[in-house]
């Protein structure tokens, strides 16, 4: 998934309470890693628990134990502030040759708020919590770690609100802001991985179960499969899969130059830098075209057979975000009016889950309401990467898609490795309650 429309390229941005560096160039004039010469450090925030009131107003015994814990952990103390009020509670700040660390006691609540913060390899801010709680007796701990400076450590997803998922990075591959989004591509516990403006996009390990879903529900419901048109989708899997099945023409559109060469580069999936300067030159089935989606669907005159539109989720709580416009019932409209007689049209919709299904339900309205004015229908398409679901829209009427899709999967030249008649009969069937909005 990418980007595949803006009016101008916003300027970057950074999450409150994270610090995400711009790339650097590296003399060659290619984007580079953030360099790691920069302060690079992690800060710890605490809270500590169940601690004897007696101990919280006792400085003395504060700035021992914090000064101890400090240095076991390598850190190196060069000097620390204690105050003590009335009537309790006490702060206490430690100077380190790496940053610092503070405590800040409440004793009528028996508990403790502590930062650490170090730069450099030689101290250990979580090590230095631990063995402070250990010191004062805390019977509950509570810790974040906020990485600061150099190449990302953590990716901080937003799931829903109020929800947020943290991926732990490992190898980090390359760090952009594009001008349009920032990329990520960094080693995680599903392989390879995608982030754009800190949202997992695809991963190694999953990447084929997500793609597949895109492509082969929609490929096998349209009445024939020679010309397709991708928006999004910078990963360039959908454009390999509609060659594979049988496309002798391929129009892959995207925005985000930068982002799409990011991952032929580094993504161990989709294109590789040979077939992507092919796709780019137009040697070959596969034709890119870096510009606006929108614009190139509501210019065209063309007519494609299979309509893919693979982009970032819906942000209903972003009005004005530019993505939302390709989300719009008028751009839906406009794909359909450029499909072909037994043409489909295929949007990544967002999650079925039903805590975070508001998205899909929208999708859902806007396809009853532009294919169903035709006599056609909106098919639901289940995912087991269930991040995700799809819709595709059908021009005509057809009582039994699972059937139809099942149908004909034996009549393409080539079979996808997660999809058989079976999965194809029972997942284009919608959730209940997609099912009951339209009656």
């Amino acid at each position: 998934m990418s980007l595949s429309t803006s009016l101008t390229p916003p300027a970057p941005s950074v999450p409150a309470g994270e610090l995400h560096p711009s790339a650097v160039l590296d003399g060659s004039g290619d984007p580079a890693l953030p360099s790691t010469a920069s302060p690079v450090g992690r800060h710890v925030l605490a809270e500590l628990g169940g601690i004897d009131p007696s101990v919280l107003d006792d400085v003395d015994r504060l700035r021992t134990d914090l000064a101890a814990a400090l240095t076991e952990s390598g850190a190196q103390v060069r000097q620390i502030v204690t105050e003590r009020f009335e009537p309790q509670g006490a702060t206490v700040v430690a100077v380190l040759a790496e940053s610092h660390a503070s405590i800040h006691t409440w004793p009528e609540h028996g508990g403790m708020h502590v930062d650490v913060f170090t730069c450099g390899e030689s101290a250990d801010p979580v090590a230095a919590v631990q063995r402070l709680a250990e010191r004062v007796g805390a019977r509950d701990t509570a810790l974040q770690v906020v990485d600061r400076g150099g190449a990302p450590r953590t990716v901080t997803e937003p799931i829903a609100e109020g929800l947020t998922r943290r991926w732990e990075l490992g190898r980090v591959h390359h760090v952009a802001h594009t001008g349009f989004q920032k990329v990520v591509v960094a080693q995680t516990a599903q392989g390879v991985t995608l982030f754009c403006d800190d949202e997992r996009q695809s991963t190694e390990h999953t990447q084929l179960t997500y793609h597949e879903a895109l492509f082969w529900p929609g490929a096998l419901l349209a009445r024939k499969l020679e010309r397709v048109l991708v928006v999004g989708s910078s990963e360039g899997v959908a454009s390999e899969l509609a060659v594979a099945a049988g496309a002798t023409r391929v129009d892959h559109v995207d925005i985000d130059t930068e982002a799409v060469r990011i991952c032929a580069e580094h993504l161990p999936y989709g294109y590789t830098p040979e077939s992507l300067a092919a796709a780019e030159r137009g040697d070959g089935p596969v034709h890119l075209t870096y510009g606006d989606g929108r614009r190139f669907v509501l210019d065209s005159t063309e007519q494609w057979d299979l309509i893919l539109v693979d982009l970032p989720d819906e942000r209903p709580d972003e009005p004005d975000a530019q993505i939302n416009r390709l989300y719009e019932e008028s751009f839906v409209q406009a794909c359909a009016d450029r499909l072909t007689e037994g043409g489909v049209l295929v949007f990544q919709a967002g999650s079925p889950a039903v805590w975070r299904d508001a998205t899909l339900r929208s999708a859902w309205q806007r396809f009853h309401a532009v294919f169903g004015a035709t006599g056609g229908r909106g098919v639901y398409i289940g995912c087991e990467e269930h991040e995700w679901a799809f819709l595709a829209g059908v021009r005509e009427p057809m009582a039994d898609p699972g059937g139809t899709a099942a149908a004909r999967l034996a009549q393409l030249p080539a079979r996808p490795e997660l999809w058989d008649e079976v999965s194809l009969r029972h997942r284009l069937v919608a959730p209940l309650a997609l099912r009951r909005a339209t009656g």
